[in-house]
């Protein structure tokens, strides 16, 4: 007679399907992913970039920060095919784009009344190679509004170096600048913070 017993043999794991693929770390190979058509690519370009750009688009007093940094990383996302170069090459190209969507903000908001409000700025600011001081005096609260005092040119010097975290050759092609005239605007905006940010390290 057979047994109708179950069988007490072990059930066998179903084969697992294939692992899912990891985006690589480094910027450059995130690009290479993303240009691949790899979404997570994409997003993990936007984690690593997005607070620095928002922070530029601050520091410039932009109107909508947050919405700028949006509007930068949709158009490199819509041209991200037609991008060629290294790492360094695909920050500076983000951050020319962050540069004209400001310009454009800044002639925008020139044409309406002016809105007082407080300027925030993120605290996962990129460091680059200028002067270690520098980085000292601009995490002080008060520089944030001392900013205000430099010219146009050294303000964007500043920034594209500090928060952006360019190259000065970065810089000077962005701003159609000799790199000497980079490093003098950058010399004469930072000397001018040390002078006026002494006077309030002396009140305290």
């Amino acid at each position: 007679m057979q047994s109708t017993e179950p069988s007490t043999e072990p059930t066998r794991p179903a084969p697992a399907g294939p692992p899912r693929p990891t985006p690589p770390t480094s910027l450059g190979a995130l690009v290479a992913a993303a240009k691949l058509g790899c979404p997570r690519a994409f997003e993990h370009i936007y984690r690593e970039l997005a607070g620095q750009v928002a922070s530029y688009l601050r520091w410039h007093r932009a109107t909508d920060p947050d919405g700028l940094t949006n509007d930068v990383f949709a158009q490199v996302h819509r041209n991200l095919d037609r991008f060629e170069g290294d790492e360094p090459g695909f920050r500076s190209w983000v951050f020319t784009i962050a540069h004209h969507r400001m310009i454009d903000d800044r002639r925008r908001a020139n044409r309406q009344p002016p809105v007082q409000g407080e300027m925030g700025v993120d605290d996962d600011l990129g460091c680059g190679d200028v002067e270690e001081d520098a980085f000292a005096m601009l995490a002080n609260d008060s520089v944030r509004e001392l900013v205000s005092v430099l010219s146009p040119d050294q303000r964007d010097v500043v920034l594209l170096r500090v928060v952006a975290d360019l190259s000065v050759d970065d810089v000077a092609r962005l701003l159609d600048k000799r790199a000497g005239a980079v490093k003098a605007l950058q010399h004469r905006a930072l000397a001018t913070l040390r002078r006026h940010l002494e006077p309030l390290v002396a009140a305290v």
